[in-house]
């Protein structure tokens, strides 16, 4: 995943690609929840770790790309005062170790990997939910290829629902979102179409 990194670095280098609001699900399905410890997977430069802490939240951020990190340390210096704080790691999605049951909200953003990589990822990340957490994973869904607009090219990449829906089942989670989501897009007459999943850890859930 290192060339990966080092093509993501030049990306960040030369931009801000997402802007600092948070996605409009990662919203809808996290900003009534009370504010606690998170995980932020692929996070980026930290639009949505950014996003929790200043609501209150006490932030793990991790991304592969140092210099998305960079940028979100930086910009964390900005939050008003009495957030949350947000630490930052480099690393890789597929091979991050969170610390068992440390989480109350785990946010897994357009984290695009073929199906395989992705399985692994989310397997890791799920282990970061504490028993009563919620889980909020949002894609560029299959469809979104012919259907939709914007996102990835290339099918391998592009969220499998029913299989990120497995994944998280087998890893203790209760589903209890699974839906393509139709989000509008500046400019195009046809909207994005996201693949959005919901889960949490049961309040007497073991961490294996």
């Amino acid at each position: 995943m290192a060339s990966d990194a080092r093509e993501w670095d030049a990306r960040y280098a030369g931009s801000d690609p997402w802007g600092s609001e948070p996605n409009r699900w990662i919203r809808e399905h996290t900003e009534s929840l009370t504010p606690g410890r998170a995980l932020d997977v692929a996070a980026g430069d930290g639009r949505h770790a950014l996003w929790l802490a200043a609501r209150g939240w006490q932030v793990d951020a991790v991304d592969f790309s140092a210099v998305a990190v960079e940028h979100g340390r930086e910009a964390g210096t900005r939050l008003p005062a009495g957030s949350g704080a947000v630490d930052w790691h480099v690393a890789d999605a597929t091979t991050f170790e969170p610390r068992p049951g440390g989480a109350d909200l785990v946010v897994v953003a357009y984290l695009q990997l073929p199906t395989p990589q992705l399985a692994r990822a989310l397997t890791l990340s799920a282990t970061a939910l504490a028993p009563g957490g919620t889980f909020v994973l949002v894609g560029h869904d299959r469809t979104n290829l012919h259907d939709g607009v914007g996102g990835p090219r290339d099918p391998d990449v592009l969220t499998d629902l029913a299989a990120v829906e497995a994944v998280l089942v087998r890893s203790g989670l209760e589903v209890r979102l699974a839906e393509v989501a139709r989000r509008p897009v500046d400019g195009s007459a046809r909207p994005a179409l996201d693949a959005v999943v919901v889960a949490r850890r049961g309040p007497s859930s073991g961490l294996e």
